[in-house]
C-alpha cells in the first residue's frame, strides 16, 4: 500500500513537472511574438505583400481580432482633430483648414488645404484626397497627417514639394467616416455604407438628395463648390490601383472602361510605379485594375466624381490588412509616399492647361473643352476661364473649345512627357435678325439709334452696308492681331512647357 501510495505521489509530481514545463513555454513564446512585432523591420514587413490573392471586399472586418485592440496606436476622432488643428497653426503660411459638415453623429469633417495662396481662387488644378472612407480602413486617414506634415516641413527644400505648394491646390481630408472609425466598423452611424451612396448611373435608387447620409451630401456639396481636376481615396483590404468605371452595364464582372481609360490608366500607373511593391503584383497586372473587371459595385464615389463633377477619381488600395499595427504606419507612409507626391503632382507634370478668352474684350469665358474621339466635357472656371484636361502622354489629340455664343476653335498637339499649356481667344457669332445686327452671346437692343441707323443701311443703301461690314471685319482684323500675344498667368511647373494660342 505504501509502495502504491509513493508512485501515485511520483505520478503527481511528474505530471505536474511537465505542465509547468509546457505553460512556461507557451508564455515565452506568446512574448517572442509580442517581441517580434514591436521590432518590425522593413524587411520583414510583409502585411501589404502580394502574397495573399484572397480579396478583402465586404466581409465584418470587426469579426477578427475583437480580442486585440485594433486603435491602440492610432489616432482617435479627438486626436485626429487636434493634428489637423496643429498643423493649420504650424504651417498657416500655406495651408487652411475648414469643415464640409459634420457626421452622423455631430464630428466635422475637417480638411487641409495646402497651397501658397490657401483660400483664393487661381489657375491651378485642384487634387483632394480622402481617407477612411470606410471607418474599418483607418490607414489613410494616418497617411494624410503624414503627408500634411512632410509638406508643411518641406515645402522650402524639396523641389517636388515645392512644385506641388506653388502649382497645385491640395485638399485632404483624412476621415469621411469618424464615426464608423470609433465603432470600427465599415459603415457609418447607421451603418450604410458610404461608398455605395452615391447616384449611379446604372441603378436608379435614392435619388432624392436629402435622404442621403450626411457624410454624402457633404462629398457632394464640396464638389459644387470646388472645382476639382483629380482625386483618389485611400481604402484598405487589397493593393491596386483602382479606375473607372465601377460598374458595368448588365451587372457583370467585365472589363467596362469610361471615355477616359486611357488617361486613367496613365494616372493608376503612375501611383503603382511609384509605390514599393504595387506594380508587382500577382493578382493585378502593373498593379492597377478596372473596378468593374475586379468586381462590380454600384453607388461608388469614383464614378459619381467623373460624372457629375468632372473630377478624374482613384480608388487606391493601399495595403491587404485593413487594419495593421500601428507600429506599421511608418513603413506604410514610406511605401505610399512617393506615390501620393507623384500623382498630385501629375496635374501640372502632364496634360494640356489653358484659358478661354473673348476676342472683343479679352475678358475670361466659362466655355468647355472637348477632346475628339473622347466623350467627355472639362468645363472651364468662371472667374478665370482656365481648365484643366488629364491625358496619356505620347499622342496626338485635337483639342476643341466651345462656348455659347462664340465660334469654336480647335487645333491639334502633340502631348509628349511635359505638359502643354493652349490657350484659346474665340470670336462672338454674329447674326442679323430681323433689322438688328446683334451679338448673339451679348446683345444690345434697348439702343433705338443704333437700330435706326441698322434700318437705314439694310433699307436704302445696301451698298453701303456691305462696306461698313468690310472695314469693321478689316478693322477687327488688325486688332485681333494687335492683341495676339498674351502672358499666361497659369501655374509654372517642372521641365520644358510649351504655350500655344490659337
Amino acid at each position: 500500500m505504501s509502495s502504491i501510495s509513493s508512485s501515485m505521489s511520483m505520478d503527481m509530481k511528474l505530471n505536474l513537472f511537465f505542465f509547468l514545463v509546457l505553460f512556461a513555454s507557451t508564455i515565452s513564446s506568446s512574448l517572442a511574438k509580442g517581441s517580434l512585432q514591436q521590432t518590425l523591420l522593413p524587411s520583414e514587413f510583409n502585411d501589404c505583400s502580394n502574397a495573399s490573392q484572397a480579396r478583402h471586399l465586404l466581409e465584418d472586418e470587426s469579426q477578427a481580432q475583437k480580442s486585440v485592440d485594433l486603435a491602440q496606436g492610432y489616432m482617435s476622432n479627438d486626436d485626429l482633430e487636434w493634428a489637423i488643428q496643429e498643423i493649420g497653426q504650424r504651417c498657416s503660411n500655406i495651408s487652411r483648414i475648414y469643415s464640409i459638415g459634420k457626421s452622423v453623429n455631430g464630428f466635422p469633417l475637417w480638411v487641409i488645404e495646402i497651397s501658397d495662396k490657401p483660400g483664393e481662387e487661381e489657375t491651378e488644378p485642384a487634387f483632394k484626397f480622402i481617407g477612411n472612407v470606410h471607418g474599418d480602413e483607418p490607414v489613410g486617414r494616418e497617411l494624410l497627417i503624414f503627408l500634411a506634415n512632410w509638406l508643411c516641413d518641406n515645402h522650402l527644400k524639396d523641389p517636388l514639394a515645392t512644385l506641388i505648394v506653388e502649382n497645385v491646390h491640395l485638399h485632404l481630408l483624412p476621415s469621411m467616416n469618424p464615426d464608423g472609425f470609433s465603432l470600427k466598423k465599415r459603415g457609418n452611424a447607421n451603418n450604410i455604407d458610404l461608398n455605395r451612396d452615391f447616384p449611379d448611373q446604372f441603378i436608379f435608387f435614392n435619388d432624392d438628395e436629402d435622404s442621403r447620409q450626411p457624410e454624402t451630401r457633404a462629398i457632394m456639396n464640396w464638389l459644387r463648390d470646388i472645382r476639382f481636376t483629380a482625386s483618389a481615396t485611400l481604402h484598405g483590404g487589397a493593393l491596386v490601383a483602382n479606375y473607372p468605371w465601377d460598374g458595368s452595364d448588365d451587372k457583370r464582372t467585365k472589363y467596362y472602361g469610361c471615355p477616359d481609360d486611357d488617361a486613367f490608366r496613365f494616372m493608376s500607373s503612375i501611383y503603382s510605379h511609384s509605390h514599393y511593391n504595387m506594380s508587382s503584383s500577382k493578382e493585378f497586372l502593373g498593379g492597377i485594375t478596372n473596378g468593374a473587371a475586379w468586381y462590380p459595385l454600384y453607388g461608388g464615389m469614383q464614378d459619381w466624381n467623373y460624372i457629375h463633377a468632372g473630377c478624374f477619381e482613384l480608388t487606391l488600395e493601399i495595403c491587404d490588412n485593413k487594419w495593421p499595427s500601428a507600429a506599421e504606419l511608418p513603413i506604410l507612409w514610406r511605401y505610399n509616399k512617393m506615390s501620393m507626391l507623384n500623382l498630385v503632382a501629375s496635374l501640372v507634370k502632364t496634360g494640356v492647361h489653358g484659358r478661354i478668352y473673348s476676342s472683343g474684350d479679352g475678358r475670361p469665358l466659362p466655355g468647355s473643352i472637348t477632346v475628339s474621339g473622347i466623350n467627355y466635357t472639362v468645363r472651364a472656371g468662371k472667374t478665370f476661364g482656365d481648365y484643366h484636361r488629364i491625358l496619356a502622354p505620347r499622342d496626338k489629340y485635337e483639342v476643341v473649345a466651345t462656348m455659347p455664343g462664340y465660334k469654336s476653335k480647335n487645333t491639334t498637339i502633340w502631348l509628349d512627357e511635359g505638359p502643354v499649356t493652349l490657350d484659346f481667344v474665340l470670336d462672338p457669332e454674329v447674326s442679323v435678325k430681323g433689322s438688328v445686327l446683334q451679338n448673339i452671346y451679348k446683345c444690345d437692343c434697348n439702343n433705338e439709334s443704333k437700330q435706326e441707323f441698322v434700318q437705314f443701311l439694310w433699307g436704302a443703301h445696301l451698298e453701303v452696308f456691305f462696306v461698313v461690314i468690310v472695314i469693321l471685319g478689316f478693322l477687327l482684323l488688325l486688332f485681333h492681331r494687335g492683341a495676339k500675344v498674351k502672358i499666361s498667368t497659369s501655374r509654372q511647373s517642372a521641365g520644358a512647357k510649351r504655350t500655344v494660342e490659337v
